[in-house]
C-alpha cells in the first residue's frame, strides 16, 4: 500500500512539473506583466524594473505600434536595468511585447 502511494505521489509530481514547465514555454500576457516588474530580467543584478520607469505600464501605451518594439525593450534591459538582451523569438520576449499589446488604449466609439 505505502509503494502504491509513493508511486501515486510521484506520478502526480511528474504531471504537476510537466505542466508547469509546458505553460512556462507558452507566451502569456501574465508572464509580460511578471517580468515587466521583475528586477532579474535579462540578468540584472539591481533592483530597478521597468515598471521603474513605466509604472502600470505609463508611457508604453503606444509602444505595440513601434515595428521595431522588440529592439526597444532590449535597449531598456542593457541600458536602463543593466542586463543582458533577450533572445528575440524566446518566451519572455514573446511575452513582453503581449504584456505591451495589453496596454493598448481602448478607443471609444
Amino acid at each position: 500500500m505505502m509503494k502504491s502511494l509513493k508511486a501515486a505521489m510521484l506520478a502526480t509530481a511528474m504531471v504537476v512539473m510537466g505542466l508547469t514547465a509546458h505553460a512556462a514555454e507558452t507566451p502569456s500576457v501574465a508572464l509580460g506583466k511578471k517580468l515587466f516588474n521583475d528586477p532579474s530580467l535579462g540578468g540584472a543584478t539591481g533592483a530597478k524594473t521597468c515598471a521603474s520607469c513605466h509604472p502600470s505600464g505609463k508611457g508604453v501605451e503606444n509602444a505595440w505600434k513601434n515595428p521595431n518594439l522588440v529592439q526597444q525593450i532590449n535597449t531598456c534591459i542593457v541600458g536602463a536595468l543593466k542586463g543582458k538582451p533577450l533572445p528575440l523569438e524566446s518566451v519572455q520576449m514573446k511575452s513582453l511585447v503581449l504584456y505591451h499589446q495589453s496596454l493598448k488604449p481602448v478607443t471609444s466609439r
